[in-house]
């Protein structure tokens, strides 16, 4: 199994998700959204897999200053947004092998999602 953890190092939900990994001694591999930001299409293959919706980072400055017609946005357009800013992307976003599974942390969702029991 192969997983990829995209965020900043300095998220407190990306921490929270990195110590939970530890303590749970899964392997993965970090990616920071901010010096490798994703392309284009890797962005649209997550946006297949989970929807625009919960990829979206509406706590952040980025979001706010994008404007009220953004309520109205395709999935394309959000795609276009993403793309062109790393920001725009709630943290974490996990990929298992190959394809988004969750975005945000949880541990009852990424339990489920990574395939861990929860006994």
């Amino acid at each position: 199994m192969s997983i990829q953890v995209y965020g900043i190092p300095n998220c407190g939900t990306c921490k929270k998700a990195f110590q939970w990994l530890q303590d749970s001694a899964v392997t993965y591999e970090f990616i920071n959204t901010k010096e490798q930001p994703p392309t284009r299409e890797t962005i649209q293959s997550w946006v297949a897999a989970l929807g625009f919706k919960p990829m979206r980072n509406t706590s952040g400055q980025s979001y706010r200053a994008l404007g009220d017609d953004k309520n109205n946005w395709t999935s394309e357009q959000w795609v276009e947004a993403f793309a062109k800013d790393a920001m725009l992307l709630k943290r974490p976003l996990f990929v298992k092998d190959g394809t988004a599974v969750l975005v945000g942390f949880k541990e009852d969702a990424i339990r489920e999602k990574l395939g861990f029991s929860t006994s």
